[in-house]
């Protein structure tokens, strides 16, 4: 018997997920390694950070551990496991499991040097690497995951993101966007005209105009006897939390808990998008077990 680790899998969190998993072939060579202990040693790498290979030795082999993590990639395990705990979890706090809503955002981050496709510099965040784009709901539970270079501009990037969003969210009909996804036939119109869904731009407060032209009214004010506080004309210092733009940011935070997905260590894009529908299954999956 191994010794326990905090990442593992508590009971009633393996009662949850248990039925999502992929039924076991009729026929072949008896499986020696639960599924259990595979999803527990792929919860330790994508919190430790640690890679494949230094997997420790009281986990099943690494590659077996990658073996799975790969099929279940590839055949869509991650992002059923995901939508099935998501929808749990809504009904059980008082939602509709399918949302009306959604939040659009992306996060650039730096990759690795161990090379692989879509990689690309972001001008604005000056950062080479990949974005994460996602569609989370308005609880910040991901709905959607798309990983591309970072050089694909927002207003670009949510093209792939959302191409079948329709058809696997029938009632998502509102969404929440940055003014980085403003363009002619691009992100907010892109969605409204493709889609038909309603779009609102959530902006930062804009200031009236330069400081310098604002001490320069103040000071013809008081000429005239009108005393005027310049410094009230600007917007709020530091950090503001916008309205709903502050729920993706979150699910960006809850996500950069896990050391695995503080870069983009990996060589194709769909492994990390599987990394993101893990994280979020896990997380998703230690509340559900609570309520």
């Amino acid at each position: 018997m191994r010794k326990p680790y905090p990442t593992d899998l508590s009971d009633a969190e393996w009662s949850c997920l248990e039925p999502h998993l992929p039924v076991p072939k009729a026929t072949g060579r008896p499986r020696i390694h639960s599924q259990r202990e595979i999803l527990n040693a792929v919860f330790y790498v994508l919190r430790s950070g640690c890679p494949w290979r230094l997997l420790p030795h009281d986990f099943p082999p690494s590659k077996t551990v990658f073996h799975y993590f790969r099929a279940w990639r590839i055949d869509g395990t991650w992002e059923r496991m995901n939508r099935a705990i998501r929808e749990r979890l809504r009904t059980r706090i008082g939602r509709n499991p399918e949302p009306s809503a959604g939040i659009v955002d992306s996060q650039s981050t730096k990759t690795t040097g161990v090379g692989g496709e879509e990689r690309g510099y972001d001008g604005g965040k000056k950062i080479k690497g990949r974005k994460r784009h996602l569609l989370v709901d308005t609880e910040g539970f991901v709905l959607k995951a798309r990983v591309h270079s970072a050089k694909l501009l927002d207003q670009e990037g949510i093209k792939p993101l959302l191409e079948r969003a329709g058809e696997q969210f029938l009632r998502l009909k509102h969404l929440w966007l940055d003014s980085a996804y403003r363009g002619n036939g691009k992100g907010k119109s892109w969605v409204e005209k493709s889609l038909g869904w309603t779009v609102e731009l959530v902006e930062r407060p804009r200031k009236p105009a330069a400081e310098e032209v604002l001490k320069l009214w103040a000071k013809e004010w008081s000429k005239e006897g009108v005393m005027v506080d310049w410094e009230k004309l600007l917007p709020p210092r530091g950090f503001i939390a916008l309205p709903r733009r502050w729920v993706v940011e979150r699910t960006f935070a809850w996500l950069s808990h896990n050391r695995r997905m503080s870069k983009d260590y990996e060589r194709l894009c769909a492994t990390s998008e599987a990394f993101v529908y893990a994280a979020m299954t896990r997380l998703m999956v230690r509340r559900l077990a609570r309520v």
